[in-house]
């Protein structure tokens, strides 16, 4: 692959503008964008969207970026934020954001996507931005959000106490009862209050409960 082309293009993922202003030298760009995919120098994820292939030392792309740009607006949550701000131990195998209207799922080259679906009430709420390796900015739901956001979708287990939820979060997910017990409460009640919800109501007791000291955080 040329170093100009590489040069050119910001970031490990770009898009179709992207590669036509970095190929407006060639007389026909279009032919160029084949035979570079023929080669396998760049990948297309998705119609529209790239990255640079594997051998072609150009600097590696962010799943995190690419999910946003493959489908939006959305931000990444459930599973991959909260893998992200370190409360669930193991990496989730596809990466997952929120978005508004009906679920959706790509099955790309790079890996699976996945977009659960979301009110915009309760979309707007608890949205951060981070930098991926490369310095390239993405949208994140914050941890208090991206919980939200998994117990919010949860459907295979009946969260109705306290207890169902505390056991939930600490045994199915992993999370540590330290880490629940730093959660920004006023942000949580915040998201409670857009979502809505019992199972969110629930979620924010036990956080209080926790952040209070009222229940055991070893």
């Amino acid at each position: 692959m040329p170093d100009d082309l590489k040069s050119l293009i910001e970031g490990g993922e770009f898009d179709y503008l992207a590669l036509l202003n970095a190929l407006r030298e060639y007389a026909r760009p279009r032919d160029r964008i084949t035979a570079l995919l023929r080669r396998g120098e760049i990948v297309r994820v998705k119609k529209g969207i790239y990255v640079f292939g594997e051998g072609s030392g150009a600097r590696p792309f962010s799943r995190e970026v690419l999910a946003n740009l493959l489908f939006g607006p959305s931000y990444l949550s459930l599973d991959s934020a909260l893998y992200h701000h370190g409360l669930i131990p193991e990496r989730p195998a596809a990466v997952t954001s929120v978005a508004c209207g009906r679920p959706r799922r790509f099955s790309t080259p790079v890996g699976l996507f996945i977009y659960r679906p979301l009110s915009l009430v309760a979309y707007r709420i608890g949205i951060d931005q981070a930098l991926s390796a490369s310095g390239r900015p993405f949208l994140i739901a914050t941890p208090e959000k991206a919980l939200a956001d998994k117990v919010h979708d949860e459907r295979g287990t009946a969260l109705l106490s306290l207890c169902e939820m505390k056991a939930w979060l600490m045994e199915r997910l992993g999370i540590a009862p330290v880490r629940l017990a730093g959660f920004d409460i006023q942000k949580l009640a915040a998201i409670r209050d857009c979502f809505g919800s019992r199972k969110i109501s629930l979620l924010h007791r036990v956080v209080r409960r926790l952040a209070a000291g009222k229940e055991r955080t070893p």
